[in-house]
């Protein structure tokens, strides 16, 4: 009978955890989608911001992990650029996980 609850449990917890995965994983092909506005500024090779001055950072190729904690790190303020965290804001974790899958599978 443990053995049988112990199973029963393990089926559970990994489906569980399967799920997850995959939701974290990400849609590379809803991520296209959902990236077009991102590319105004990340798509254009050597793009230069206004204010502050930087190159504007390429994201093809980037993990998505990074670009998932960068768009989180955006929506709860702890990284402050006003129009990151306006484009942020109404990202869902489905949608930070495949736009994050698009760019990484891009090269």
């Amino acid at each position: 009978m443990r053995l049988f609850l112990r199973t029963i449990l393990f089926i559970i917890v990994f489906g569980l955890f399967a799920s997850s995965v995959s939701i974290a994983a990400g849609n590379a092909e809803q991520g296209k989608i959902k990236a077009e506005t991102c590319l105004g500024c990340h798509g254009i090779p050597n793009y230069k911001n206004v204010y502050p001055t930087y190159t504007v950072p390429r994201l093809g190729g980037q993990h998505a992990d990074y670009i998932v904690a960068a768009l989180k790190g955006y929506q709860s303020g702890e990284r402050s650029h006003g129009t990151m965290q306006a484009q942020a804001l109404g990202l869902s974790e489905e949608d930070m996980a495949d736009i994050g899958s698009y760019f990484q599978s891009l090269q």
